[in-house]
């Protein structure tokens, strides 16, 4: 049940870090101002206003009790005194009835109060607070007529209600203002660190980062930069070391090239010229799979061009493509024509027809390569991206691979923050699938 509970109010809360800290600070400031206003509007808006309308009708009731006794009072000279002291503007008007009642309007607490107070003393009577701005009209039944009283609203309520709201609400909203501002400067920081950790997670060049904000931000963007630092040197002393290597291994291959142009038996020439030729494309592979972090800078290009092209350099009508529209994004465009590439000639080594498809959803842009070969089994989708893995059957019996192909595939993918997964094709071969955001 608290489990239930505690989900519920999780999901109502903001999910960014700026509105949930300005949740924090404002929540109370708002519960302050709604106690101080409910305590000032019960306590003393609310009876202050019903003593000041009990006493008003007070005076009503003992001048209509007055003007009853026509041998003891002159009513002239009542009226006047009553005007002059007490702001009340009498007149009785004969022959005219009260007005009916329309509707109650129970949402103002001077019109139940004044309606509440009345009762009390009189049974027939009718008023109006909303003709005038500054006036309130009361007709009580007198005799064959009635007596009409006019009054200041502020015979009945409080002026000073509007001051009191309009200072409780200009501070709060002031330091709510004033909060929005801190919250943003401390926000600020761990915005440009999330910005710096995924640029550099797509393989973008990130400037030397700069920490800046509270002390336990500035200490995750120390450590954040050190990381960084770190993952480049290795990254930098792999493709090194792999360069290094390939390059080393060349000499001697060049070596055995010009010792096979003297050898006369033809048989052993072939032999050996096929070996040294697969020594060469795997140091090839070697050198792809070091440089697979390319310097490139990212742009915006036409994706469906991009494709286009790359098909129409192989010149084999067994590619295929289903392309339904221009789609632009934004990337390192060499390293995504190195990734189409690989799964073409994935595709072409091992399978006869190859379709490429290209579409988009809000999110994705989504690009699907299926052939019609062998495929590969289910539980080896998740080594095969892996380098220098081959697997057992299927794609993996060829001598001439390395098992870098789709590592070098995934390497591009994952660098532009996507993601690639493999699946069985409709034709029964292997269908992968690779999504970039945008």
């Amino acid at each position: 049940m608290f489990y239930g509970l505690n989900k519920f109010i999780k999901n109502l809360l903001p999910k960014q870090l700026f509105y949930r800290a300005l949740l924090i600070v404002a929540t109370p400031i708002i519960v302050l101002q709604i106690t101080i206003s409910v305590v000032f509007f019960d306590s003393l808006w609310i009876k202050t206003n019903k003593g000041m309308t009990r006493s008003l009708v007070s005076e009503i009731y003992t001048f209509v009790e007055a003007y009853k006794n026509e041998a003891d009072y002159n009513k002239q000279k009542l009226t006047d005194l009553y005007y002059q002291n007490f702001q009340l503007n009498i007149k009785y008007i004969e022959n005219e009835s009260i007005p009916s009642l329309k509707s109650e309007r129970w949402f103002s607490p001077i019109d139940r109060t004044l309606r509440r107070e009345l009762k009390s003393k009189f049974n027939n009577f009718w008023f109006d607070t909303l003709s005038y701005k500054e006036m309130i009209i009361l007709k009580i039944k007198y005799r064959n007529g009635i007596l009409q009283f006019t009054f200041p609203k502020e015979r009945v309520t409080n002026s000073s209600a509007r001051i009191f709201a309009l200072w409780i609400t200009l501070p709060a909203f002031l330091l709510i203002f004033i909060a929005l501002i801190f919250l943003k400067n401390q926000t600020r920081p761990i915005i440009n660190l999330a910005r710096a950790s995924a640029r550099f997670g797509r393989g973008e060049d990130v400037d030397e980062f700069r920490p800046s904000g509270a002390l336990e931000i500035r200490q995750a963007g120390y450590e954040f930069d050190k990381m960084r630092k770190r993952i480049i040197r290795h990254l930098n002393q792999r493709s090194e070391m792999l360069s290094g290597i390939s390059h080393d291994l060349r000499t001697p291959l060049t070596r055995i090239k010009l010792q096979l142009a003297f050898i006369k038996d033809q048989n052993i020439v072939k032999k050996l010229s096929d070996d040294v030729q697969e020594m060469e494309k795997m140091l090839n592979e070697y050198l792809q799979f070091a440089s697979s972090r390319s310097e490139e800078r990212a742009e915006t290009f036409d994706i469906t061009d991009l494709i286009e092209k790359t098909i129409k350099k192989y010149e084999n009508t067994n590619i295929t493509s289903e392309l339904t529209e221009r789609i632009h994004m934004f990337g390192r465009k060499n390293l995504i024509q190195r990734c189409l590439n690989n799964l073409i000639d994935n595709g072409i080594k091992y399978a006869n027809k190859i379709n490429i498809k290209l579409n988009k959803n809000n999110k994705y842009i989504i690009i699907i390569v299926d052939d019609d070969g062998p495929g590969i089994q289910k539980k080896e989708y998740e080594n095969v991206f892996k380098p220098f893995y081959k697997a057992d059957k299927s794609r993996g019996d060829s001598k001439s691979s390395v098992g870098l192909g789709l590592s070098i595939a995934s390497d591009v993918v994952n660098s532009h923050g996507g993601n690639i997964t493999l699946n069985k094709s409709p034709q029964d071969g292997l269908r992968v699938k690779i999504l970039f955001p945008f």
